[in-house]
């Protein structure tokens, strides 16, 4: 048996009609379903590229939807959502059209001056202890690293004997110029935003000019960058920071340290990590390094990341002197006895042996006995004298009685 429905054609219409919408709603869930997971992984992307981005990450979730299905490019779209680095170019070039964007002020100077201030060295120093736990995940030569990626920072990764870069020229700019820092009685500004100036004599650009006297000081040659890149706009400045040290690039093609100097946003004193040397408070200097980690071309963030070490490493400080007698090698004691006009050659062997610093000899009393740069003792006359054998903020006292 064969069973048969029969309907009019009104109700096939309504059928159809129920079966379009129904369809199209599927297609539409569908469409919106992988819009979304493109969003959401987006900011890993960045987040993963850009160690630190994550914390900043606060875009307006429906002007991004709105910006990808507007953009023919994802790579556009992602640095258009998180850093608004490639639409800022075209930012750049209207605010031009209206007077905004300046010509770039340029600081350059290959000249030694000695009458720059160095600071000292082999002076005291503390970590000044905040109460915050340490995240650092790396120490490589007294060089403290966060890792915030997936790769696994090897020796090999962060040895930086091979690196081969012009280290004669220096480029500084500021992609926040305005960036300034807790005003004081006697360091009072004008703000034109939170924590913001365009007096360039309070914001980090005075950091700068600080960092190009020490630099041109030590005869290295500068380049200082001061273009207002985040005034009268903040966004896009990224994109016109690119666009200035680019053209500053043609001029000075062979520069390879290129340095965007920004303050940072703590404010808190007992939050900020800071570390005293000798009576003086500091704070922290830190390096932000990206990665291609997520997916972006960077095939020289190793390298960026070397030189990064390579500039914080730590001298190796000298932890224990060995004084033996240079003849014999037996160890000389913290007591000996000698006879006038007699001689001893020292020999000094500091731990660890990559230690950087000096060994340097004295005599309390050079009328009862000498002590040369190479630790010859020269017994003089009858008395009592201490040689002092020392080593950075080590040293090994020998007392010594002439007869």
């Amino acid at each position: 048996m064969v069973n048969v429905a029969v309907i009019n054609i009104k109700s096939l219409i309504k059928i159809l009609l129920i079966l379009f919408v129904v369809i199209f709603f599927i297609y539409f869930v569908q469409g919106l379903s992988i819009n979304f997971d493109k969003l959401a992984f987006s900011p890993f992307i960045l987040n993963q590229t850009i160690p630190g981005i994550s914390t900043t990450n606060d875009s307006d979730f429906s002007s991004i939807e709105t910006s990808y299905i507007e953009s023919k490019s994802p790579l556009q779209f992602l640095l258009n959502s998180q850093l608004p680095v490639m639409s800022s170019i075209k930012i750049a070039t209207h605010e031009s059209e209206n007077n905004i964007a300046e010509e770039p002020t340029i600081v350059e100077n290959n000249n030694t001056d000695n009458t720059i201030e160095h600071a000292s060295t082999n002076i005291e120093t503390q970590v000044i202890d905040s109460g915050v736990q340490n995240k650092y995940t790396n120490d490589y030569q007294g060089v403290e690293i966060k890792n915030g990626t997936n790769y696994t920072l090897t020796d090999d990764i962060l040895n930086y004997e091979g690196l081969e870069i012009n280290q004669s020229d220096v480029m500084i700019f500021h992609t926040h110029t305005c960036e300034s820092y807790t005003p004081t009685e006697n360091f009072a500004y004008e703000e034109s935003g939170t924590f913001r100036t365009t007096d360039l004599d309070y914001s980090v650009v005075r950091v700068g000019n600080s960092l190009t006297d020490q630099l041109t000081s030590y005869g290295f040659n500068v380049v200082h960058d001061k273009t207002y890149h985040d005034y009268p706009a903040y966004s896009g400045s990224y994109g016109r920071s690119m666009a200035t040290v680019e053209n500053l690039l043609i001029s000075h093609p062979n520069t390879d340290i290129i340095i965007d100097l920004h303050r940072d946003a703590i404010a808190d004193t007992s939050y900020a990590p800071s570390i005293k040397i000798g009576d003086e408070v500091v704070s922290q200097l830190m390096f932000v390094i990206g990665t291609d980690g997520g997916g972006l071309e960077h095939p020289n963030w190793q390298k960026n990341l070397q030189f990064a070490v390579k500039v914080q490493k730590k001298a190796v400080a000298t932890k224990s002197i060995k004084v033996t007698n240079a003849s014999t090698g037996k160890n000389v004691g913290k007591k000996l006895t000698m006879k006038a006009k007699g001689t001893l050659k020292l020999a000094a062997a500091v731990s660890p042996v990559t230690s950087k610093q000096k060994v340097t000899y004295s005599s309390s009393n050079k009328k009862i006995a000498t002590v040369t740069s190479k630790g010859v003792i020269k017994a003089k006359k009858k008395g009592k004298v201490t040689i002092t054998v020392k080593s950075g903020k080590k040293s090994y006292k020998i007392k010594i009685t002439v007869k």
